[in-house]
């Protein structure tokens, strides 16, 4: 359980849940590219400062789909 859902235990609206239901799936939709694209780019001979902004995006990237996990968890105990 996340500290949000201990917070604020009431639940949701059902069309607000459906909605951000919609935007998360979206969302993961679209970190899936971000992601591969970052796996595609880390297996490239790049060097230097190209390399560190590959890590940077690929751990950016990883942090978004936790918070993302999150979001769809709690919107999962709204039902």
């Amino acid at each position: 359980m996340t500290k949000l859902q201990k917070v604020s235990p009431r639940k949701m609206e059902s069309e607000a849940v459906g909605q951000l239901r919609k935007l998360s799936h979206d969302l993961s939709n679209s970190l899936e590219i971000i992601l591969q694209a970052s796996y595609l780019l880390g297996e490239a001979s790049l060097e230097g400062q190209a390399k560190e902004w590959v890590k940077l995006v690929d751990s950016a990237s990883q942090d978004a789909v936790r918070v993302n996990r999150e979001m769809r968890e709690i919107l999962r105990a709204q039902i």
